[in-house]
């Protein structure tokens, strides 16, 4: 039974890591409800001999996205209910299982409150522009529609992912009015856009975004047209370590994804790159919505301090 549910961990992992799992709420989600199942059958005998074996499930699951933060934070939100304080393996294990509950919960409420939040920035006539497939920024679209706002979208392909097939899809079944482009003619498009809005995948502590590629590209061109930037990011989105002066690190994944092996074997002085992600400057964001309100970037650090609850001293000891 303890082997089966460690293939549960693994398998979470393997599945984030080849992007079965997508998108950083979900990523979020999918490990806390992996962790809390480990839990469940995880070594009972000694509570140190139980934390250790859940540090370790834990640090299996980080390691798989180094860009999405929402998973570095998600486990930290959870892990902090294991402490030496707690009397025993059975009740440290009712104290993390409802510490995963309520993470998974306040997860999906904090989607909901962020369409609320975001709806309210979508006017009657609106042309929005949005990129990539983010659960948060189609919230915003989703809530607004279904309040009666009359507005059209134009969605990127997101090349090579294509990721914007699920987008419009989403926004089909709705029944909203959607135009798809290919990545490289929003420029030619921005004219018309009245406002942008896209997720992240992490937000560091001077407000800057980092999201799929291609989203810097995006606000200098709404940054040039000035038309308004907004980011859609639940509050686990922001990443604590930037208060350090980290950088956070972009993911690369396999050059067949963009030139097939085929290609690329006949192609042999030919090296290609594979960014996921890229880094918008705050000066470029007109507002990042949360679950907590609208804020300018410049607020960034106020959401990892009051609703994370990092400090700089908690990574001034862990590098001790």
């Amino acid at each position: 039974m303890y082997y089966v549910q460690s293939m549960l961990v693994s398998d979470t992992a393997e599945k984030i890591k080849k992007m079965e799992i997508r998108g950083a709420g979900r990523i979020a989600r999918a490990a806390v409800a992996a962790l809390k199942a480990h839990s469940e059958i995880a070594p009972s005998r000694d509570l140190s001999e139980y934390r250790k074996e859940m540090v370790t499930a834990a640090d299996l699951l980080i390691a798989t996205r180094p860009t999405a933060v929402s998973l570095p934070n998600a486990v930290h939100l959870v892990m902090r209910s294991l402490t030496l304080d707690t009397p025993s393996v059975s009740s440290a294990k009712e104290e993390f299982s409802r510490a995963c509950q309520d993470f998974i919960r306040s997860s999906e409420n904090a989607i909901q409150r962020i369409g609320e939040v975001g709806a309210r920035h979508i006017r009657d006539g609106d042309v929005i522009l949005t990129h990539c497939n983010s659960e948060a920024a189609l919230e915003c679209l989703l809530t607004a529609h279904r309040k009666g706002v009359r507005f059209s979208v134009y969605a990127t392909e997101v090349r090579p992912g294509n990721q914007g097939l699920l987008t419009i899809g989403t926004l089909n079944r709705a029944g909203i009015p959607t135009t798809y482009i290919v990545d490289s003619a929003v420029r030619y498009f921005m004219k018309e856009i009245d406002r942008v809005i896209v997720g992240a995948d992490a937000v560091s502590v001077n407000g800057a975004v980092v999201n799929k590629i291609g989203t810097s590209q995006i606000a200098l061109a709404a940054h040039e047209a000035r038309t308004s930037f907004l980011v859609a990011a639940e509050t686990y989105k922001f990443a604590p370590r930037t208060i350090l002066g980290e950088y956070i690190e972009i993911e690369e994944r396999a050059s067949s994804e963009v030139l097939p092996d085929p290609m690329a074997k006949a192609h042999p002085f030919i090296t290609v790159r594979n960014p996921v992600f890229d880094v918008t400057p705050p000066e470029y964001v007109n507002l990042i919505v949360t679950e907590e309100g609208a804020i300018p970037p410049q607020m960034a650090y106020i959401i990892i301090r009051d609703y994370l609850g990092w400090e700089i001293g908690d990574f001034e000891a862990r590098t001790r």
